[in-house]
Protein backbone atom coordinates (compact mmCIF):
# COMPACT_ATOMS: atom_id res chain seq x y z
CA UNK A 1 0.00 0.00 0.00
CA UNK A 2 1.44 3.00 -0.86
CA UNK A 3 2.04 5.82 1.79
CA UNK A 4 -0.06 8.49 0.15
CA UNK A 5 -3.54 6.40 0.06
CA UNK A 6 -3.02 5.14 3.47
CA UNK A 7 -5.72 6.98 5.71
CA UNK A 8 -3.84 7.00 8.59
CA UNK A 9 -3.97 5.68 12.41
CA UNK A 10 -5.67 8.43 14.43
CA UNK A 11 -6.79 8.44 18.08
CA UNK A 12 -5.46 8.53 21.41
CA UNK A 13 -5.25 11.30 24.14
CA UNK A 14 -3.53 10.90 26.81
CA UNK A 15 -3.26 13.72 29.68
CA UNK A 16 -0.95 14.12 32.99
CA UNK A 17 -2.03 16.28 36.15
CA UNK A 18 -0.51 16.50 39.13
CA UNK A 19 -1.79 18.35 41.82
CA UNK A 20 -2.54 18.25 45.75
CA UNK A 21 0.70 15.25 46.08
CA UNK A 22 -0.71 12.99 43.45
CA UNK A 23 -0.61 12.83 39.55
CA UNK A 24 -2.70 11.40 37.14
CA UNK A 25 -2.14 10.17 33.88
CA UNK A 26 -5.76 9.48 31.56
CA UNK A 27 -6.22 7.96 28.03
CA UNK A 28 -8.96 7.72 26.60
CA UNK A 29 -9.97 4.37 24.57
CA UNK A 30 -10.40 5.06 20.67
CA UNK A 31 -8.18 3.79 17.68
CA UNK A 32 -9.21 5.15 14.34
CA UNK A 33 -8.36 4.26 10.64
CA UNK A 34 -9.18 7.35 8.57
CA UNK A 35 -12.61 8.00 9.56
CA UNK A 36 -13.14 4.97 11.04
CA UNK A 37 -13.47 3.89 14.28
CA UNK A 38 -11.88 0.19 14.93
CA UNK A 39 -11.80 0.41 18.08
CA UNK A 40 -13.12 2.21 21.33
CA UNK A 41 -11.63 0.28 24.40
CA UNK A 42 -8.01 0.74 23.80
CA UNK A 43 -5.61 0.28 27.20
CA UNK A 44 -3.43 3.00 26.70
CA UNK A 45 -2.18 3.88 30.37
CA UNK A 46 0.26 1.28 31.92
CA UNK A 47 1.41 0.25 35.25
CA UNK A 48 4.76 -0.84 35.57
CA UNK A 49 6.62 -1.62 38.60
CA UNK A 50 10.13 -2.27 37.64
CA UNK A 51 12.63 -2.75 40.89
CA UNK A 52 9.48 -2.33 42.78
CA UNK A 53 8.79 1.23 41.77
CA UNK A 54 5.34 2.10 40.38
CA UNK A 55 5.61 4.38 37.21
CA UNK A 56 2.64 4.71 35.03
CA UNK A 57 2.92 5.58 31.42
CA UNK A 58 0.86 6.79 29.13
CA UNK A 59 1.53 6.52 25.46
CA UNK A 60 0.32 7.93 21.95
CA UNK A 61 0.96 6.74 18.28
CA UNK A 62 1.64 3.35 17.19
CA UNK A 63 1.09 0.70 19.79
CA UNK A 64 3.85 -2.11 18.91
CA UNK A 65 6.12 1.14 18.80
CA UNK A 66 4.87 2.03 22.11
CA UNK A 67 5.42 -1.16 23.69
CA UNK A 68 8.65 -1.58 22.31
CA UNK A 69 9.37 1.89 24.41
CA UNK A 70 7.85 1.01 27.46
CA UNK A 71 9.87 -2.07 27.32
CA UNK A 72 12.94 -0.28 26.93
CA UNK A 73 12.10 2.38 29.60
CA UNK A 74 11.37 -0.45 31.55
CA UNK A 75 14.46 -2.17 31.39
CA UNK A 76 16.14 1.74 32.09
CA UNK A 77 14.13 1.26 35.11
CA UNK A 78 15.18 -1.95 36.43
CA UNK A 79 19.00 -0.91 35.88
CA UNK A 80 17.82 2.59 37.79
CA UNK A 81 15.20 1.95 40.28
CA UNK A 82 13.61 4.75 41.68
CA UNK A 83 15.10 7.08 39.48
CA UNK A 84 12.50 8.06 36.66
CA UNK A 85 14.52 11.17 35.40
CA UNK A 86 17.35 8.69 34.61
CA UNK A 87 15.82 6.43 33.16
CA UNK A 88 13.85 9.05 30.67
CA UNK A 89 17.11 10.67 29.46
CA UNK A 90 18.53 7.15 29.00
CA UNK A 91 15.63 6.07 27.00
CA UNK A 92 15.64 9.64 24.48
CA UNK A 93 19.08 8.77 23.99
CA UNK A 94 18.66 5.47 22.62
CA UNK A 95 15.27 6.16 21.15
CA UNK A 96 17.24 9.24 19.16
CA UNK A 97 20.56 7.63 17.85
CA UNK A 98 19.38 3.97 17.54
CA UNK A 99 18.74 2.92 13.94
CA UNK A 100 15.72 0.91 14.57
CA UNK A 101 14.18 2.87 17.24
CA UNK A 102 14.52 6.36 15.33
CA UNK A 103 11.48 4.83 13.04
CA UNK A 104 9.05 4.29 16.22
CA UNK A 105 6.15 6.56 15.95
CA UNK A 106 5.02 7.15 19.50
CA UNK A 107 5.18 9.68 22.31
CA UNK A 108 4.95 9.13 26.37
CA UNK A 109 3.99 10.40 29.65
CA UNK A 110 5.82 8.82 32.06
CA UNK A 111 5.40 9.41 36.07
CA UNK A 112 6.60 7.84 39.32
CA UNK A 113 4.10 10.34 41.53
CA UNK A 114 6.79 12.69 41.86
CA UNK A 115 7.80 13.28 38.74
CA UNK A 116 6.08 13.78 35.37
CA UNK A 117 7.60 13.83 31.75
CA UNK A 118 6.64 13.67 28.63
CA UNK A 119 9.44 11.59 26.18
CA UNK A 120 9.85 12.24 22.62
CA UNK A 121 11.34 10.42 19.70
CA UNK A 122 13.53 13.88 18.91
CA UNK A 123 15.08 13.03 22.15
CA UNK A 124 13.26 15.55 24.13
CA UNK A 125 12.48 15.09 28.03
CA UNK A 126 9.95 17.10 29.18
CA UNK A 127 8.75 18.20 32.27
CA UNK A 128 5.81 20.22 31.19
CA UNK A 129 4.85 23.41 32.42
CA UNK A 130 1.71 24.02 35.06
CA UNK A 131 1.59 20.38 35.90
CA UNK A 132 -0.10 19.49 33.02
CA UNK A 133 0.67 17.86 30.29
CA UNK A 134 -1.16 15.97 26.81
CA UNK A 135 -0.05 14.09 23.83
CA UNK A 136 -2.62 12.65 20.93
CA UNK A 137 -4.37 13.75 18.52
CA UNK A 138 -7.08 15.54 20.89
CA UNK A 139 -4.05 16.48 22.98
CA UNK A 140 -4.28 20.01 22.97
CA UNK A 141 -7.32 20.26 23.45
CA UNK A 142 -7.14 18.41 26.74
CA UNK A 143 -3.99 20.74 27.71
CA UNK A 144 -6.25 23.78 27.13
CA UNK A 145 -9.27 22.48 29.12
CA UNK A 146 -6.84 21.33 32.13
CA UNK A 147 -4.95 24.72 31.86
CA UNK A 148 -8.40 26.06 32.33
CA UNK A 149 -9.27 23.85 35.57
CA UNK A 150 -6.34 23.35 37.37
CA UNK A 151 -6.43 26.36 39.91
CA UNK A 152 -10.03 25.14 40.77
CA UNK A 153 -10.83 23.14 43.53
CA UNK A 154 -11.05 19.83 41.60
CA UNK A 155 -7.99 17.20 42.61
CA UNK A 156 -5.85 15.69 39.93
CA UNK A 157 -8.16 12.81 38.98
CA UNK A 158 -11.27 15.29 38.30
CA UNK A 159 -9.41 17.99 36.30
CA UNK A 160 -7.92 15.00 34.00
CA UNK A 161 -11.35 13.43 33.46
CA UNK A 162 -13.10 16.59 32.77
CA UNK A 163 -10.64 17.49 30.39
CA UNK A 164 -10.58 14.57 28.92
CA UNK A 165 -14.50 15.07 28.65
CA UNK A 166 -13.97 18.11 26.93
CA UNK A 167 -11.30 16.95 24.54
CA UNK A 168 -14.06 14.29 23.65
CA UNK A 169 -16.43 16.48 22.48
CA UNK A 170 -14.66 18.47 20.68
CA UNK A 171 -11.79 16.14 18.74
CA UNK A 172 -13.49 13.35 16.62
CA UNK A 173 -10.23 11.15 17.37
CA UNK A 174 -11.19 11.17 20.84
CA UNK A 175 -13.81 8.92 23.16
CA UNK A 176 -14.91 9.40 26.33
CA UNK A 177 -13.78 5.36 27.52
CA UNK A 178 -10.89 6.46 30.07
CA UNK A 179 -8.50 4.07 31.62
CA UNK A 180 -7.07 6.14 34.60
CA UNK A 181 -4.00 5.67 36.62
CA UNK A 182 -3.28 7.56 40.05
CA UNK A 183 0.17 7.70 41.87
CA UNK A 184 0.70 9.61 45.09
CA UNK A 185 4.03 11.79 45.69
CA UNK A 186 4.73 15.25 46.91
CA UNK A 187 1.94 16.81 48.88
CA UNK A 188 3.75 20.41 47.37
CA UNK A 189 2.36 20.13 43.96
Amino acid sequence: MQNDSFPGWHGTTIIGVKKGGEVVIAGDGQVSLGQTVIKGSARKVRRLSPGGFDVVAGFAGSTADAFTLLERLETKLEATPGQLARASVELAKDWRTDKYLQKLEAMLIVTDGTDMFVITGAGDVLEPEHNVAAIGSGGNFALAAARGLIDSDRNAETVARDAMAIAADICVYTNGNLTVEALKGNKND
